[in-house]
């Protein structure tokens, strides 16, 4: 985002006022170390979830895919050197990832919103006009590419004015604006930066879901009026819960941040303050602890997720893999219907299943959905 800021600021000093206390340095970084563990491992497993299996490619968990890849890069390249530079004040890694550092970061965090963003769109079209054609492959490789190129877009002036610059007891990464002398042209761009990646998305998000929520929770599903409807209600609801939840956890991590630097843009003074070091280290790390989060989430809403990380962790003596969380990660799910006419599909008889898809009840064939399952 505005790391910039920081550069900019430190620019007039020549001395390094930013050297802390051994003990606040250690706390500071296990905080900052256990996000880069969570999220980097969390956002591996989702991705492997994904690409592992089938039953899982879906045009929502592409975009989740997606979502997990920026997640994990931003996590990987720029929490512990983010931690390091406002730590110490002083940069230790070279021009060349200087502006690697301020331009990824943006970029990361574009594709992270706008993934959720096609999400949100995506649900909305499934669910208020479900007769219409869902989203191909194509399509869905297209508009993460759109993505990704759109966020680099935007991100380029920071790679191209960054640099370093050595002081006498230190070298700082910053931003060089074209216009140094007055802070006005920085401030504008982080204002539209923060619209772009931080206001419109949430607002499209917001109108969306809300919309499907009331169709959702408070009417019916048009065009749907067949035996298996309750079915796909509580899968639709479960979806779009969990999506909301995911949306909320990036909206409140990274509103403190964004305020953070309007705040501080606005008022010069603040950046002399005592504690404003101390300030910025806690915005900063619940910004980037959003990027752990998110395997929380679905592993405690989605079922398939949540067999998939019982199967990465079933060395653990109090995880246990079922034969059901195998199924939910292998098989089609079963079309719902009446009890009448189809049995239901319980934990105990998942094994006979497995060793034979033709089993039936009361004399009655299962069936299996010949269509994909579009519900993540």
């Amino acid at each position: 985002m505005a790391f910039e800021r920081v550069g900019s600021n430190t620019t007039r000093n020549l001395t390094n006022q930013f050297v802390q206390p051994p003990w606040r340095i250690a706390l500071w970084s296990v905080a900052y170390s256990t996000v880069l563990a969570v999220a980097v491992f969390g956002n591996l497993i989702v991705i492997w979830i994904i690409l592992a299996h089938k039953r899982m490619r879906t045009v929502t968990n592409y975009f989740l895919l997606n979502l997990a890849f920026a997640d994990v890069s931003m996590a990987a390249f720029n929490t512990l050197i983010n931690f390091i530079y406002a730590a110490h004040g002083d940069w230790y890694f070279g021009e060349v990832y200087c502006r690697f550092h301020n331009f990824f970061p943006v970029t990361a965090v574009f594709a992270s919103i706008y993934s959720m963003t096609a999400i949100a769109i995506d649900r909305y079209m499934a669910i208020i006009h479900p007769l219409k054609p869902r989203l191909s492959a194509k399509a869905t490789t297209f508009i993460i590419i759109c993505i990704w190129s759109l966020a680099i877009v935007l991100a380029f002036p920071l790679c191209y004015f960054s640099t370093t610059r050595t002081l006498p007891k230190r070298t700082i990464c910053y931003v060089a604006w074209p216009r140094m002398a007055d802070d006005h042209f920085m401030y504008v761009y982080h204002i539209i930066v923060t619209v772009l990646v931080y206001m419109l998305p949430l607002v499209v998000m917001g109108i969306t879901y809300t919309i499907v929520g009331v169709t959702l929770w408070g009417g019916t599903i048009p065009g749907d009026s067949s035996d298996n409807y309750h079915g796909q209600l509580r899968a639709k609801r479960k979806v779009v819960k969990m999506m909301v939840i995911v949306v909320v956890t990036f909206a409140l991590c990274w509103l403190p941040y964004h305020v953070y630097f309007l705040v501080t843009g606005l008022s010069k003074s603040l950046s002399k303050w005592k504690y404003i070091q101390q300030v910025y280290l806690s915005v900063m790390w619940l910004a980037m602890s959003s990027t752990m989060y998110n395997p929380i989430i679905y592993c405690c809403l989605n079922s398939r997720f949540r067999a998939g990380f019982k199967k990465v962790f079933r060395w653990c003596p109090f995880v246990r893999a079922s034969s059901y969380d195998e199924l939910e990660l292998q098989n089609r799910r079963l079309r719902p219907g009446n009890q009448s006419s189809m049995c239901t599909l319980s934990r105990v008889n998942t094994s006979i299943l497995s060793k034979d898809k033709s089993v039936c009840c009361r004399g009655n064939r299962l069936r299996f959905n010949p269509e994909p399952n579009h519900n993540g």
